[in-house]
């Protein structure tokens, strides 16, 4: 559905963002991950065609960002960080006028407005002033507007950010059950709103997409855990699969394999071949915290 090919964007002797490609099919969540300054925010804005390339290209299906680029917007509801809304206005008057610039035909607008209000749950704020709503509430405000002409791609950068514990969690409801209707790309620095809302995971580095995996993959794949009764490394070292096997601190009998999921079966009998009692053998998962702290300390040694 959507196709990003060497995508690059420099500000003079700055790459903000340097030779991005990825692609996300219908239905995906995903989430783009990165420290502040990684180059989220202006992938972002080059989706959804606020921000013109250096060079590279992007596609929504038959269409080009450039040539088609209205008609791409179309397809787009747009969650800004910060969300910018006007204070003054209340919250039906401020969504008539975003349905207005959304080009929603006058005889749909009502039914589109309530729709938005009712899916960002805003139906008890409706007539209120914008500026009388608590920061959660004025997100929801800025979701409501994204959905207000169905579009079938959602872009949200930082949707959670400066909110307290309870509208994250409000937030994160809201997000899963727009998932349900539509492609959703969450752009955020927080690890646990991936983690929380999404399939997939595109991390970014120094402008960089180092990751592009999804997250059970990237769980998985922290070699094996070993359980035994005696020491097994004179028996498997000799395993062309184990690049390592380390004793974990603390835990006697225990061994982290730095090794492939499908050795599993020759450790097992090599290890009963020898003799040795086996306990437990399962992959070891690893959180997001740990895959994006890995990511990160590659640059720091680099």
């Amino acid at each position: 559905m959507i196709q990003v090919e060497n995508l690059t964007r420099r500000y003079g002797d700055l790459t903000a963002v340097r030779d991005v490609s990825f692609r996300i099919g219908h239905g995906e969540v995903v989430g783009l991950l990165g420290h502040n300054g990684a180059g989220k925010t202006t992938i972002m804005k080059m989706l959804t065609g606020y921000l013109e390339p250096t060079a590279g290209t992007v596609k929504i299906d038959n269409l080009v960002l450039g040539p088609d680029t209205r008609m791409m917007q179309k397809r787009i509801g747009y969650l800004p960080e910060n969300c910018p809304v006007w204070p003054e206005m209340t919250v039906i008057d401020y969504l008539a006028f975003q349905a207005a610039l959304h080009d929603v035909p006058e005889d749909k607008r009502d039914k589109a407005i309530a729709n938005a209000i009712r899916r960002a749950d805003l139906k008890a704020k409706a007539t209120a002033s914008i500026q009388t709503l608590s920061r959660g509430y004025r997100q929801r405000v800025g979701v409501a507007q994204a959905l207000l002409h169905s579009p079938d791609i959602l872009i949200l950068d930082e949707p959670t950010n400066g909110l307290d514990p309870t509208q994250i969690r409000q937030m994160r409801d809201l997000i899963r059950d727009l998932a349900r209707h539509a492609t959703v790309i969450v752009s955020t620095h927080i690890l646990q709103e991936v983690q929380a809302v999404c399939e997939r995971v595109l991390i970014m580095r120094a402008g960089e997409l180092v990751v592009d995996a999804k997250l059970e993959e990237l769980q998985q794949s922290g070699g094996l855990l070993l359980s035994v009764e005696g020491d097994p490394r004179p028996h498997l070292t000799s395993l062309d699969e184990i690049q390592a096997l380390t004793p974990v601190d603390d835990q006697p009998g225990r061994y982290h394999l730095d090794a492939p999921l499908d050795c599993a079966p020759k450790v097992v009998e090599t290890l009963t071949r020898a003799g040795i009692p086996l306990h437990a053998l399962e992959p070891q998962r690893r959180d997001l915290e740990k895959v994006f702290a890995e990511v990160n300390e590659e640059t720091a040694h680099a």
